[in-house]
């Protein structure tokens, strides 16, 4: 790759970011106040995706743990991965099946008032799906974090936010843009 390459990525990445700054500002508000919402209720944040958005989900759930920057010393805020515990995800996909990793969680960890954060680039990850079918039976309410069209996602989340744009790495580079705007938000808004 030269540099003209490395110039055309780096300005690929930005006109997704300028085409998000125009399309989801208002739909990342309703987010943060409704993640901040579910905190203040003594609820938590549930994160799942596979591969880039399996590393996204826990790097947005420790955030929220820990703390975004250090601009707030706050106390720790309930938040969970489903992507972190291998002898849970192995067993579950031996005796269950690969598609049941995460909503077998969230029937075991997930209760009313919670929020989940659905992370698919695609929007058809079953498993992901799986986990916002079960979230629907508990009376937890979705976000999805998505690419293109949001694929079959779209339209069972109950807040979908989608990248415009077809390319994965763009795509994810705008899911962990997305959810350090929806935690610095709530954040915020959970010290008031």
């Amino acid at each position: 790759m030269g540099t003209d390459e490395i110039r055309k990525a780096l300005r690929d990445s930005a006109a997704v970011k300028i085409a998000m700054a125009e399309t989801l500002p208002e739909k990342i508000l309703d987010v943060s106040k409704k993640l901040s919402t579910a905190l203040k209720n003594g609820n938590k944040a549930v994160f799942c995706g596979n591969g880039g958005s399996a590393a996204d989900s826990q790097h947005l759930a420790t955030e929220l743990v820990v703390r975004l920057s250090g601009k707030y010393n706050r106390q720790a805020l309930p938040a969970i991965a489903l992507t972190t515990n291998t002898s849970l995800l192995t067993a579950c996909a031996n005796d269950y099946g690969f598609d049941q990793i995460f909503s077998r969680q969230i029937e075991a960890l997930g209760k009313k008032g919670d929020i989940l954060f659905a992370i698919s680039t695609s929007g058809n990850s079953v498993n992901v799906i799986n986990a916002v079918k079960a979230a629907k039976e508990i009376g937890i309410k979705s976000v999805g974090f998505l690419g293109g069209d949001g694929g079959k996602l779209a339209g069972l989340v109950d807040y979908p936010l989608l990248v415009p744009s077809n390319d994965t790495q763009r795509i994810q580079e705008g899911h962990i843009t997305i959810g350090h705007i929806v935690i610095e938000l709530a954040e915020r808004d959970f010290l008031k």
